[in-house]
């Protein structure tokens, strides 16, 4: 089972560096939950997620450049799995590119088929870390940063 966990979260992952959303919103159960340092508070469901995501395309041309992960671990507790990451992102907005350190949490759930989906992620700043513009070309519009996720490089594949 931790492979198949590993292979969730690969995927994941994965999906979100190559900018398929379709793919990294689907690997989320519908009623998964969402705690980022950059939101103001928890979001209740994977469609407030991707509305807000969509908020931050409109408003700030938010585009994942780059992703890395470090430091993988999977816990099983039967049914359900804890994946712990280190993540290096970089994103592009019209405020130009920026990259990110930080340490995610992602619970996943297996279904009754046996796949599992990602039910609630936890996303907070690296500790000693702070988002290092690597550009600046304008002032961002929107009052809430984005999340970085992450995406696993092919060395740890």
């Amino acid at each position: 089972m931790h492979d198949e966990v590993l292979r969730a979260a690969d995927a994941l992952v994965a999906a979100f560096g190559e900018g398929r959303l379709d793919d990294y919103f689907a690997a989320f159960a519908p009623d998964a939950t969402f705690v980022f340092h950059t939101a103001s508070g928890r979001l209740g469901s994977t469609a407030d997620y991707r509305a807000l995501w969509d908020r931050w395309v409109a408003e700030d041309d938010f585009r994942v450049v780059s992703c890395a992960s470090t430091d993988r671990l999977v816990q099983l507790l039967g049914d359900s799995a804890v994946f712990t990451h280190l993540v290096q992102t970089t994103v592009r907005t019209t405020a130009g590119t920026e990259t990110t350190h930080e340490r995610e949490t992602i619970v996943f759930r297996r279904q009754t088929h046996g796949h599992w989906l990602a039910v609630h992620e936890h996303l907070s700043a690296a500790p000693g870390t702070t988002t290092a513009p690597a550009t600046t070309t304008a002032p961002a519009t929107t009052t809430a940063q984005p999340p970085a996720t992450s995406t696993i490089t092919e060395t740890e594949r």
